[in-house]
C-alpha cells in the first residue's frame, strides 16, 4: 500500500527513527502504526544490544535538589564528548536523577546487589509465604516471582520510570541508546535525605517527589 507522508513523519516524531526506517517499516506493517512502532522499538532495541558492549568514558554527572531535603548526584556515560552535550542526553540524566530522588535504589542494576543481601531476602521471602501457609516446595517457587520485585525497589534500571510508569528504566535506556547512536551507561549515583538515619517524624519525601513530578 502506498504511505503518506504524514503517517511517515508522525511516526518519525513518535519514534525519533529515521524517515527512510519509517517508512519502510510502514510498508511493513501495512500502514498500521502502532505496529510500526513496536516493529521500530524491537529493531531498535537490537541495535542498542550491540552498542552497550562498547566503553563509555564521557558522559555528565548531574546534581538534582527537592526542596532542600532530597539530593541527589548521579553519573551518566557516553562514548563521546559530543553526545554528553546532547541536549537529549542532558534531559535523561536529568530524570535519572529524579528518578533515584523519587524511588530511592540502593543500585543501579541486578548484578550489583551483593549475593549475601539476595540470599537473605530469598529466606525472607521464603518464610513468608510459609507463614501464609504455603507447603514448602510451594514457597521456594514463590520466592523466584517475589525476587524480582525486590530488584524493583532496589534496583533502578528494573524501577518503573517515574514519567511514565508502563517503561521499565532499562527499556528506556536502550531506546536512548538506538535512538543516539551509542553506548550510554548509568554508572553510579548518591541519594541524600535530610535527618536520614536519626530519628524524626514520619515523612514521606520521596513521595512528595514523585506527586511534584508527575503532576
Amino acid at each position: 500500500m502506498a504511505i503518506s507522508a504524514g503517517l511517515v513523519k508522525e511516526l518519525r516524531e513518535r519514534t525519533g527513527a529515521g524517515m527512510l526506517d519509517c517508512k519502510k517499516t510502514l510498508e511493513e506493517t501495512n500502514g498500521d502504526i502502532e505496529k510500526a512502532i513496536d516493529l521500530l522499538r524491537e529493531k531498535g532495541l537490537s541495535k542498542a544490544a550491540k552498542k552497550a558492549g562498547r566503553i563509555a568514558s564521557e558522559g555528565i554527572v548531574e546534581a538534582y535538589i527537592h526542596g532542600g531535603r532530597i539530593g541527589v548526584l548521579i553519573e551518566v556515560n557516553t562514548e563521546t564528548d559530543f553526545v554528553a552535550k546532547n541536549e537529549e542526553f542532558k534531559v535523561f540524566v536529568k530524570d535519572m536523577a529524579m528518578q533515584v530522588a523519587a524511588s530511592n535504589p540502593k543500585y543501579v542494576s541486578v548484578d550489583e546487589v551483593p549475593q549475601d543481601e539476595i540470599d537473605k531476602e530469598k529466606e525472607i521471602l521464603k518464610h513468608q509465604a510459609i507463614n501464609e501457609g504455603k507447603p514448602e516446595h510451594i514457597a521456594e517457587k514463590m520466592v523466584a516471582g517475589r525476587i524480582e520485585k525486590y530488584f524493583k525497589e532496589v534496583c533502578l534500571l528494573e524501577q518503573p520510570f517515574i514519567k511514565d510508569t508502563d517503561v521499565i528504566v532499562k527499556d528506556l535506556l536502550s531506546e536512548k541508546i538506538a535512538k543516539i547512536g551509542e553506548n550510554i551507561k548509568i554508572r553510579r549515583f548518591v541519594r541524600y535525605q535530610v535527618g536520614e538515619g536519626l530519628e524524626k517524624r514520619e515523612e514521606n519525601f520521596a513521595e512528595e517527589v514523585a506527586k511534584q513530578i508527575n503532576g
